[in-house]
């Protein structure tokens, strides 16, 4: 049996030149508000911090980027 080593894995570069090429979309608004009320029913903390920061993403996306 042979190894191979070192295992090749990609630079932290090249994993973020293939996130830049894949365009995720954003769930919408009503979805990720319902998302936040449900995190603040049942309080969870960090759901509500998750849903707030994905609703702000989704309503205003120049939020964030340089």
């Amino acid at each position: 049996m042979t190894a191979k080593w070192p295992i090749p894995r990609p630079t932290e570069h090249a994993a973020l030149r293939a996130c830049d090429r894949s365009t995720r979309r954003l769930p919408s608004v009503p979805a990720l508000m319902a998302a936040l009320i449900d995190a603040v029913d049942h309080d969870d903390r960090e759901g509500i911090c998750l849903a707030s920061h994905r609703v702000v993403r989704a309503a205003a996306p120049e939020v964030g980027k340089p």
